[in-house]
């Protein structure tokens, strides 16, 4: 028998439930997967809260790694024992076995794992767009990364160090701090204890920063504002603090006729070439080492409620795993 996580009504991790299900088999363009590690993200949150509207009742999860167990009818691209992984579209990860369609599936390379892709793979997607089709960091520039030690974060940290941007971090601990130098940060800033605009500044002789890869929200935005250099980009993907909302168009001139973009995946996975070129972007740096997910915590999948308070407490870092 099956197990899954589903919701009811919207809330509190409180909402979370843990229920017994039948899995049918695959029907056309579908392929059903035994779950080996689902990944959890703040976009999680905001789907069960309602921040983020669900039909109800709901899965919950964008992201897992599974074997495929049976294929349905005119499914061509995977076979039963392949490896593979997924970010969506569809809610429902966190699950022991589920149907997914094909065309929302990639298969795992061998220097890959199920943990690593899990712990990786939408985080890692979400950091590829972000940084080489949406802010196109070049060589040289110098990006500030806010949360430079959480899930997305470190990972870009990494991506962004191997393609020789200059980074700055902001951390909320000495040891998130750590982390985030660990990963490749040039700079960082601990937020609790220093002014991030005026530690900006001082890094950038004043000049402030051409990029801000700002998935925290409403709590940093003045911040990334204060930070940027003029005709600066603020890439806005993520509301950890709360969403940011009554926007003046006027203090985007007032501070240097900034750009402002709150982009989302699948916009920039919207077709199969780019969906394709972009997860093989992630899994060739994954396979040689070049990005090194770290998987900070492990939760039981049915213990779905207790990692979304530990996320929502800012007290995990790196990336974290839901096994069943």
């Amino acid at each position: 028998m099956a197990y899954r996580v589903c919701i009811e009504r919207t809330g509190g991790p409180e909402v979370i439930q843990w229920v017994e299900t039948e899995v049918p088999s695959p029907g056309p363009g579908e392929v059903r997967i035994r779950t080996s590690a689902a990944g959890l993200n703040f976009i999680d949150t905001y789907h069960r809260s309602g921040l983020y509207p669900v039909d109800l009742p709901s899965g919950l999860g964008l992201e897992a790694a599974g074997v495929v167990e049976e294929v349905g009818e005119g499914v061509t691209s995977l076979a039963v024992g392949d490896r593979v992984v997924t970010y969506g579209a569809g809610l429902g990860s966190y699950a022991t076995e589920r149907n997914v369609r094909a065309e929302h599936l990639f298969k795992l390379p061998d220097g890959v794992s199920d943990e690593i892709a899990a712990a990786a793979f939408l985080k890692g997607c979400t950091a590829e767009f972000l940084i080489e089709r949406c802010a196109k960091v070049q060589p040289g520039m110098t990006v500030l990364v806010h949360a430079a030690a959480g899930g997305v974060g470190s990972l870009a940290v990494q991506w962004l160090h191997h393609i020789g941007a200059t980074v700055i971090g902001t951390a909320g601990t000495p040891e998130k701090a750590a982390r985030a130098r660990d990963h490749g940060a040039d700079h960082v800033i601990e937020y609790k204890r220093e002014d991030i605009a005026e530690r900006v500044r001082e890094i950038t002789d004043g000049k402030g920063v051409p990029v801000i890869l700002d998935g925290v929200g409403a709590s940093t935005w003045e911040a990334s504002l204060a930070s940027a250099c003029p005709r600066g980009l603020i890439v806005s993907y993520g509301n950890a603090s709360g969403p940011v909302e009554g926007v003046k168009l006027a203090s985007l001139n007032q501070h240097g006729s900034l750009f402002v973009t709150r982009p989302k995946l699948f916009d920039y996975y919207a077709t199969p070439q780019e969906r394709e070129a972009g997860a093989g972007r992630l899994f060739d740096l994954l396979a040689r080492g070049v990005l090194k997910p770290e998987i900070g915590q492990r939760f039981a999948l049915q213990d779905a409620a207790d990692a979304h308070r530990a996320i929502e407490a800012g007290e995990t870092h790196g990336a974290t795993l839901l096994l069943p």
